[in-house]
């Protein structure tokens, strides 16, 4: 007995099987990449997602696939899928780090429970009613990404708290606002009923079964957005459990089992459990990384090796002309006057400013690849902290992370996360958090746990870094923080408030 967990995320699908025990048997991804037809936008075809589904599970073994029982769905947050009566995409998908909606954000009135953003469906779909009018005449139904997919496997039109309260569209409970529907002008019957993300949400039809070499009839869960689900599955189960998760964006959860106080750049969600959780939802963590190493002209390992030096201690020779020593304080030494703004997408929390951009100050000709490179692994870091400040500002005491994502591997990368963050860190015994609490929403679903099963559940953690008290780290913050508050108000936009 087996249970499929699919995550479809920004820039890859991944499925995971995990057995009756919760441990994974296999697992695979399929990478794509978002469309930009215009300055600010970000869409995708839901045919991509389709055909890296069915790529991804015909590299899991069939013999693993003829023993699931269930399907779970984890899926990124935010974005919107607009479907016709029959199912079919009216348009491409658009997804959160889209910024075609800004100006339409002081149509939302005054205070929102959670920060409202560009990419969020609501601004999004509003934006498609004032300029898209033929899009939304053949829409029947507004979904999120992990409910477009589970209809297209058969399942049920619903959705989940967790993903409605993240639409701007929903109060923090997640039940659909509508008096805010109405002021928008946003069809009711657009949105798809709520059902919490462990309920069971149809069955796998005989078309989609042929084409992922699964048995037809099994359990559909209705799913969660991928947030919750890397928090279920990495253990995250008791009031103030927390995580660090880092990929395209990153987020810092904090469990909690009742629903937190509004805070200014903070959001409160329902989790994929019936817990909630207070989030630190920053934008550019691996987005940045990734862009700053194609501008540098880098490959990864050698990205890592110029930052940081080489991994036996060594230091990196394009850095200094010194002697081989400590290597990171002698890049951190290099480095040292040098800031890298990393947002490249605007930023939610701590600033709540879409406008906001990013780049390096401080350059000098003795500055090289590898400096920039450093800077900029630093400049994530720190705008990770900032949102971790606004989480401990609110009240959380907060001085171990689990830690979860694709972008956090590097041994060096983990200390400087520790050392920025002044935390443990504790790696997740589960290199796909999010696609196993997929899979455990699915085996909820059919029967096969049940709620209080879920802190049994949880996989073990390393601890894999802590802080080290680099008091030339926490000015280089400090500086961080200070250059943010100069230079926000060239950006030309006033942030959100």
């Amino acid at each position: 007995m087996s249970f499929l967990g699919i995550d479809l995320g920004t820039g890859s699908l991944k499925v995971a099987i995990v057995d009756e025990n919760g441990r994974e048997q296999a697992a695979a991804s399929v990478a794509y990449a978002l469309e930009t037809p215009h300055p600010g936008w970000a869409e995708i075809s839901a045919q991509t997602w389709w055909r890296a589904l069915c790529e991804a599970a015909g590299r899991l073994p069939a013999g693993l696939r003829r023993e699931v029982q269930a399907i779970g769905f984890s899926g990124q947050m935010h974005g919107v899928v607009l479907i016709d009566a029959d199912g079919e995409a009216v348009r491409p998908a658009m997804l959160w780090p889209d910024t075609r909606a800004l100006s339409l954000l002081d149509q939302w009135p005054e205070p929102q429970s959670n920060p409202v953003a560009p990419g969020m469906a609501g601004p999004l779909l509003r934006w498609i009613v004032q300029n898209e009018p033929q899009s939304a005449r053949k829409t029947r139904w507004a979904l999120q990404p992990k409910d477009w997919l589970r209809v297209a496997l058969g399942g049920v039109v619903a959705t989940d708290p967790s993903d409605a309260c993240a639409t701007a569209l929903a109060d923090p409970a997640g039940v659909w606002d509508q008096a805010l529907l109405e002021r928008l002008e946003l069809p009711h019957e657009w949105f798809a009923p709520l059902a919490p993300s462990y309920a069971a949400g149809g069955t796998l039809s005989p078309e989609a079964a042929q084409e992922l070499g699964l048995r037809a009839g099994i359990v559909l869960a209705i799913g969660a957005a991928d947030t919750p689900c890397a928090a279920l599955g990495s253990g995250l189960a008791r009031d103030g459990d927390a995580l660090l998760t880092t990929g395209t964006g990153g987020q810092i959860v904090v469990l909690a089992e009742h629903a937190p106080q509004a805070v200014r750049g903070l959001h409160r969600y329902r989790a994929a459990s019936d817990h909630w959780y207070r989030m630190a939802a920053m934008q550019n963590v691996g987005v940045a990384l990734e862009r700053v190493r194609g501008w540098l002209s880098y490959e990864w390992a050698d990205a890592y090796r110029d930052a940081f030096g080489d991994a036996s201690g060594s230091l990196a020779g394009n850095v200094s002309d010194g002697a081989p020593g400590d290597s990171t304080t002698a890049i951190s030494s290099a480095a040292a006057g040098l800031t890298f703004l990393p947002y490249l997408t605007g930023e939610r929390t701590p600033w709540l400013n879409p406008a906001a951009r990013g780049g390096w100050l401080g350059l000098a000709l003795d500055h090289t690849r590898g400096t920039m490179m450093r800077a900029a692994f630093e400049g994530v870091a720190f705008s990770l902290r900032a949102g971790l400040d606004a989480i401990r500002a609110s009240g959380a005491t907060v001085t171990t992370l689990k830690l979860a994502g694709g972008g956090s591997v590097d041994a060096r990368w983990r200390q400087l996360l520790a050392d920025a963050l002044n935390v443990e860190l504790h790696a997740v015994d589960c290199p796909n958090a999010a696609p196993r609490g997929a899979a455990i929403l699915g085996g909820l679903a059919s029967g096969h746990w049940h709620a209080s099963d879920l802190v049994a559940l949880a996989p073990g953690a390393t601890r894999v870094a802590g802080p080290q008290g680099d008091a030339a780290l926490a000015e280089r913050y400090a500086r961080f923080l200070d250059l943010y508050g100069r230079v926000e108000s060239w950006f030309g936009e006033t942030p959100l408030r």
